[in-house]
């Protein structure tokens, strides 16, 4: 038996209310509890949004925490070394991370079961035979450019590339965990288990007579990430071997990778993107400034929590829809548009109005960055109101379109946080991110059009649904 929203309603309210409640709950029922794949992946999504909203409740209290701890310079300081690390550890995937979501489904479509065993286990070792490297290689690039490095921030560098082969790895697991509708097992850890082991161990560290400064908090992420991931893989595999019995096993390196690649330019341009304005504050101005600036992106994150959520939920849909069923693609992607913003707009007026307070939390210093927040959400709104259009289009082979739109976004952000920042400071970088985003929706939502006949705009989308 089933749950029914519709049907609840029926027996549990009068039948005045029920009346009218039931179109909307059907509505609901439709897109959450029927068992075909749309459903899959409307629960998919609510439990990606649901883990979301309270990662940003942890990760708000441990920011907070961490501000008060260390002070704003100290948390400065840790706050650039660890975005880097989320950054390049994401990118040390070369893209695997998220091919797999594309060609697991095709497999097991497909019945091509010694594909699918393959592409499971190449893929965990390349990623961390790759971000091991990476990481090697990164330690030794801080070391010969420590002269043209400030000096506070050669050390917490240093150790933070000990994180990396964990933050690869634990994306990597994460969309495998994706390719096979395992929402728990894929956002859980990184998203609600590893900030609270940074909290736990960071409080455990400074109760035992460390300094309360960002080498610490460093160490503390290191054991966070290395205790998190060896736990998601440990459940990862058991469930992936339960479910693939042993045979043979093919490997396709070769196009593994040629198709990872663009992905993995996509995936960069993109997590650049998001990240790249506090990496900018972070090469123009103090670590005070990057601290405020951080403490004011992460209170707009309950907005972009909305988009990944949905992300995350009908990416591995539009891969399998991608595949003879065009018709049933374009009805599906247009009615992610208004998953995605209705939400989006709803979470932007409530930090809006939250903001302020949320911000003294961290500290009186922070609230300089509640200004900002008007203008950074209107770029969140704007990239809400097309969907995941780079989900759509690297799922659909456009991969490399979708690569030269970010690099063009990318570069645009780049430019004008360089030509911004030294003249309005957090403002310039505020400025430059937002017009990225709306730059970056609009190219988006132009090239899906023109690649695949689809529209992924909100009031359009909605225009079509009623016609």
């Amino acid at each position: 038996m089933r749950f029914s929203a519709a049907t609840t309603a029926g027996r549990l309210l009068p039948q005045r209310w029920a009346l009218r409640v039931n179109p909307l709950l059907g509505r609901i029922d439709a897109v959450l509890f029927t068992a075909d794949e749309r459903g899959e992946a409307g629960r998919m999504s609510l439990i990606a949004f649901a883990i979301r909203i309270i990662s940003a409740v942890i990760a708000f209290v441990s920011q907070v925490l961490m501000a008060r701890w260390m002070g704003s310079f100290e948390y400065g300081i840790f706050v650039l070394v660890w975005v880097t690390m989320v950054i390049v550890g994401n990118l040390a995937c070369l893209g695997f991370h998220t091919s797999v979501i594309r060609f697991i489904p095709e497999y097991r479509e497909r019945g091509l079961l010694a594909e699918l065993r393959g592409i499971v286990v190449a893929s965990r070792l390349f990623v961390l035979v790759a971000s091991t490297a990476i990481a090697g290689l990164g330690a030794l690039g801080v070391w010969l450019f420590s002269p043209w490095i400030e000096n506070y921030y050669v050390v917490p560098f240093i150790l933070g590339v000990i994180c990396l082969p964990m933050i690869a790895l634990g994306d990597l697991l994460q969309g495998l965990a994706r390719a096979n509708s395992w929402a728990l097992f894929a956002l859980s850890p990184t998203y609600l288990v590893r900030p609270v082991l940074i909290l736990v161990f960071m409080a455990l560290m400074l109760a035992a007579g460390y300094a309360p400064d960002a080498r610490t908090a460093i160490f503390a992420s290191i054991a966070a990430s290395y205790a998190t991931t060896i736990g998601q893989f440990m459940g990862v595999t058991a469930r992936i071997d339960r479910k693939l019995v042993p045979g043979p096993m093919k490997v396709h390196f070769t196009r593994w990778f040629m198709v990872s690649l663009p992905i993995f330019l996509v995936e960069s341009f993109f997590f650049l993107l998001t990240n790249s304005d506090v990496l900018m504050v972070g090469a123009y101005l103090d670590p005070d400034d990057v601290a405020v600036y951080f403490a004011t992106v992460k209170t707009l994150a309950l907005v972009h929590f909305v988009y990944f959520a949905v992300k995350a939920g009908v990416a591995q849909r539009y891969a399998q829809f991608t595949h003879g069923e065009p018709d049933r693609l374009a009805a599906f992607a247009r009615e992610t548009v208004s998953w995605t913003f209705w939400p989006s707009l709803l979470m932007a007026l409530l930090v809006l109005a939250l903001g302020q307070p949320m911000l003294v939390l961290f500290g009186p210093e922070f609230t300089a960055g509640y200004p900002l927040l008007f203008l950074l959400v209107f770029g969140v709104v704007a990239r809400a109101a097309v969907g995941p259009c780079e989900s759509l289009l690297t799922m659909s082979g456009n991969q490399n379109i979708c690569a030269a739109v970010y690099a063009m976004t990318l570069a645009f952000n780049i430019g004008l946080n360089v030509v911004l920042i030294p003249f309005f400071h957090l403002w310039g970088a505020a400025i430059a991110t937002s017009l990225a985003m709306v730059f970056e929706a609009s190219a988006l939502t132009f090239t899906v059009w023109r690649k695949l006949g689809i529209v992924m705009l909100i009031f359009a989308t909605a225009r079509k649904g009623n016609a």
